[in-house]
């Protein structure tokens, strides 16, 4: 989850209309004016590790710093299953059990995963949720017939009951859980 937010894009202060980037009396140079992001609850900056201190002429942090997600500390981790775990976590589960199947490099599947994580969190009790690294899996994968990720499968009982494919709304997900709970 922690790569969830890896890039912000923060717009420069001369495109806010009440930045202003009026000449400092004496000098010809524009000066810098900062711009608080109030809607953006839970974001920080993370000092870079040269600049361990704030700037002494200013409070802002140093060139290198960059924004932090704080929120993805917080979110639930869906554990991972390998080959070894596969019969034991999923197959012999009381429990409904939700399978993502996905990959690191596909874009859709970081896009789901926090759909996922959310899912996991609300039907705690209810269902099991877990993910399937196709890369290190590749067995799994290939048994359930797995052609495209994300792919999320629900079991029941040890028998496969329900696949959804793609980057799908939670209410699809939903659903589809819905009706083997």
């Amino acid at each position: 989850m922690a790569g969830v937010l890896e890039t912000l894009a923060v717009p420069r202060a001369s495109s806010f209309q009440s930045a202003s980037l009026a000449p400092v009396p004496g000098g010809s140079f524009p000066r810098r004016s900062s711009v608080k992001l109030s809607e953006f609850r839970g974001l920080k900056i993370q000092l870079a590790r040269s600049s361990a201190t704030l700037s002494s002429r200013s409070k802002l942090p140093c060139r290198g710093s960059r924004i932090v997600c704080e929120a993805q500390n917080t979110a639930v981790e869906v554990p991972g299953v390998t080959d070894a775990t596969w019969k034991s976590l999923v197959l012999e589960s009381k429990l409904p059990v939700l399978v993502e199947f996905w990959a690191p490099w596909c874009g859709p599947c970081r896009m789901i995963h926090p759909v996922i994580d959310k899912l996991a969190k609300q039907y705690a009790e209810k269902l099991k949720c877990y993910k399937v690294n196709t890369d290190e899996s590749p067995a799994i994968a290939t048994e359930y017939g797995i052609r495209s990720i994300p792919t999320v499968l629900i079991f029941k009982n040890g028998e496969k009951k329900d696949a959804v494919i793609g980057a799908v709304p939670e209410s699809t997900l939903t659903t589809c859980i819905e009706k083997f709970v």
